[in-house]
């Protein structure tokens, strides 16, 4: 078992052991006992989703842990017949559940590069109980329909009644840097977040402060055709609420354009935030990039020249997330 491995093993250990309550600081406290060279703090926290849960019965009994499943083979015992299932399940209070979702980032520096980190995901879930699977006055179309309706979501989650007490859970704990080198491995070129990392690493931000400081990693992995696992990352700005927005004028220039370069920089906390959000969250124009090196070739050197470079090369080979 690697050194990740036997971690994520007890973060997982942890996340039973703790109460959502009790918060990720709490994860973050009992990992420094454990981890002492390690020092995890939150640095972000995303709510608003969720996932599918199982199905209850009136009394609120579970039928089944997994939704998806369980309507699946039920329809199967019925030939596919959707209608048949309905008339089954006719008046039986049959309920669907969600888990409600909240992520909390952790990060915990490794070494002085911006990819040398670990981030672990936990999640804040709470089990509720959400549509009625069966209603005779609005019977489901197809089995996607009866297992997620799109159309009661808000309705959904405005009644939904907790079916106990919010717990934890570990998503994935990630070395950043391991993950990157085997995501350059999966292509020849470098992909984008190669590319941002390099950015960051190369400009002011880098020389400021650490990357993990005011970015996290977007995981996501899928199967290919030969059934081997390719992975994709995606910069998200730890930043709990809106991000700054750029203020300046359409067309500012010179002066003015420096000025508020310096206020959006100034309200995210670190050199060439404008440059990085202008290619990840859209709060500021990709225009600008075009202005700043306008006003670089007219003589107006407000940027270190190692930050021109970073956005000349954005303008000469774009990339995006």
């Amino acid at each position: 078992m690697s050194r990740w491995d036997d971690l994520a093993r007890q973060v997982a250990e942890l996340c039973v052991r703790i109460p959502a309550s009790a918060g990720p600081g709490a994860l973050a406290r009992e990992l420094a006992r454990t981890e002492p060279q390690l020092s995890f703090r939150e640095v972000l926290a995303r709510g608003g989703w969720y996932r599918l849960g199982g199905v209850v019965d009136a009394a609120g009994t579970h039928v089944a842990d997994d939704l998806e499943k369980w309507a699946e083979a039920e329809l199967a015992a019925r030939d596919d017949d959707l209608g048949a299932l309905c008339d089954h399940y006719a008046d039986s209070g049959l309920t669907a559940t969600r888990l409600t979702g909240r992520t909390h980032y952790l990060v915990a520096a490794t070494g002085p590069a911006a990819a040398d980190f670990i981030q672990i995901e936990i999640e804040e879930l709470q089990e509720v109980a959400c549509h009625l699977l069966f209603d005779a006055d609005n019977p489901p179309g197809s089995i996607e329909e009866l297992v997620d309706p799109r159309s009661d979501s808000v309705a959904c989650a405005n009644r939904a009644a907790p079916l106990g007490a919010p717990f934890l859970a570990l998503r994935r704990l990630t070395p950043v840097a391991d993950t990157l080198a085997r995501i350059r491995a999966q292509k020849p070129e470098p992909q984008p977040i190669h590319r941002f990392i390099e950015a960051w690493e190369t400009s002011s931000a880098g020389a400021a402060t650490q990357f993990s400081n005011h970015w996290v990693l977007g995981i996501r992995e899928h199967l290919d055709r030969y059934r081997q696992t390719i992975f994709h990352a995606t910069p998200i700005a730890a930043v709990n609420g809106a991000p700054p927005r750029f203020d300046g004028a359409f067309g500012v220039q010179g002066l003015s354009l420096h000025n508020a370069l310096a206020r959006y920089d100034k309200a995210a906390g670190y050199p060439m935030a404008w440059f990085f959000n202008m290619i990840t969250t859209r709060s500021v124009p990709h225009a600008l990039s075009t202005a700043v090196m306008d006003d670089t070739q007219a003589g107006f050197h407000y940027l270190p020249d190692r930050d021109a470079d970073v956005v000349k090369d954005w303008l000469y080979r774009p990339y995006g997330f």
